[in-house]
């Protein structure tokens, strides 16, 4: 039993010895930075295995899927930099990883000892708006969206930590439903028949959506946001009124930014439907992305043999597409199983947990992640229109490692509630 516990990080361990080999073969002048950088990564990961399995302390299962994710991310950053003859992305993702693991404990620490997360959806408010305001007013425009702020060499995203506040604070919105069995004893202040806290939450909501896609052409984490709350109004007896009144706002926002707007989703949605109508202008980031996709076929052309640096953006919006014109469509297959083996052990930790404020912070995490991979893939395979937000933990970026690890963390310390409250 004990060899079975340790062979699934023996197979990551392989994947980033054969990896950076690959990438050792192929560097100029056989750069033993790739050497370094895999005992690095290996070294990391089978540490913190360790730490966990034999501390007990937090859930393995959720860090060997991130951890084949976060290797898999970084081989393809490191190949970026070869043939950018640079150390610009793969170095640099390694600093955030490690700091992402620090994170990652913290998050698993602070929220395995303190419990009053569930009465602090007014903080959780407070800030999200606060954030919202310092990249209006602190905010740089990048690619049409003013969701960046620089504070000398480095660079914040916040939108990647308005995602967690959000999920926090609709949360305890949701959590104080009561059951459907005990609805009759719903004794929650009502306005016109309707619960006040649910109408609270839908201010609050649209309040978030409307800042980040009208204010900073921030689509597709409004849209992510979105997604998370209507998602979660189905999981939970949220008022009949309130889910009418979802959907028909979110039919009026589709109808005016498909055929009234002209604008900035105007444009991702007119490329959506013919990109070879602008192949190099508008359209080019998508053909690029299809095209090579399509080169690299089932197995891929082999790391080293294509050409992922003709790809815009490969280190961030569309490394899916990188990875799979040189590992192939298979190993685009097993990322999206590893995402699907991440969700479903998120809800497995969700339906196991007693505290149900835990119970629905787990269940709004696993969505916005699960989500959020739909929305990035999606938009590369030319499946929706494309947004321009990363895929966790392999995309290139400080900000979406530390709040992919800090969701993470979240779950792990409910995980281990639950552990604590059956000894």
């Amino acid at each position: 039993m004990t060899k079975m516990r340790f062979r699934p990080m023996l197979y990551i361990t392989l994947v980033n010895i054969i990896g950076f080999l690959m990438l050792f073969w192929f560097s100029e002048n056989s750069d033993k930075t790739y050497i370094y950088t895999c005992l690095i990564i290996c070294g990391i990961n089978i540490v913190m295995y360790l730490l966990l399995y034999y501390l007990d302390y937090g859930d393995l299962y959720l860090f060997l899927t991130v951890s084949m994710l976060v290797s898999i991310g970084l081989i393809t950053l490191c190949r970026l930099d070869i043939a950018h003859h640079s150390y610009d992305f793969g170095q640099k993702q390694i600093l955030w990883f490690i700091i992402g693991i620090a994170t990652y404990f913290i998050t698993l620490i602070v929220f395995g000892k303190l419990t009053l997360w569930n009465k602090l959806k007014y903080v959780y408010m407070v800030l999200t708006f606060a954030l919202i305001a310092a990249t209006l007013l602190f905010g740089q425009v990048v690619n049409g969206s003013k969701n960046w702020i620089y504070i000398g060499s480095f660079s914040i995203q916040p939108s990647e930590f308005i995602k967690i506040l959000f999920c926090l604070c609709i949360s305890c919105f949701f959590s104080a439903i009561p059951p459907k069995d005990a609805i009759k004893k719903d004794k929650r202040a009502r306005l016109y028949g309707i619960p006040l806290d649910e109408i609270i939450m839908l201010i609050y909501v649209y309040a978030c959506m409307g800042s980040l896609a009208l204010f900073q052409k921030e689509w597709g984490t409004a849209l992510l946001l979105f997604l998370i709350y209507f998602t979660m109004c189905f999981i939970y007896k949220t008022n009949t009124v309130i889910k009418l009144v979802n959907f028909i706002i979110i039919l009026l926002a589709v109808f005016m930014g498909t055929f009234l707007l002209s604008g900035h989703i105007g444009v991702r949605v007119s490329v959506w439907q013919d990109p070879w109508k602008d192949p190099s202008g508008s359209g080019y980031q998508i053909i690029q992305s299809l095209t090579a996709i399509a080169s690299g076929g089932y197995f891929g052309v082999g790391i080293g043999n294509g050409m992922p640096q003709v790809i815009p953006f490969a280190e961030s919006d569309f490394i899916f597409a990188a990875i799979c014109e040189e590992m192939g469509m298979f190993t685009g297959f097993a990322i999206v199983l590893l995402y699907f083996i991440l969700s479903y052990r998120g809800i497995k930790i969700a339906i196991k947990s007693a505290n149900t404020y835990m119970k629905s912070v787990c269940l709004a995490l696993v969505i916005a992640i699960g989500f959020q991979t739909f929305i990035i893939i999606g938009g590369v395979i030319k499946l929706i229109p494309l947004t321009g937000i990363t895929l966790p933990f392999v995309s290139y970026g400080g900000s979406s490692m530390i709040a992919s690890f800090i969701m993470i963390g979240i779950m792990s310390a409910a995980a281990l509630h639950e552990r604590k409250a059956k000894k």
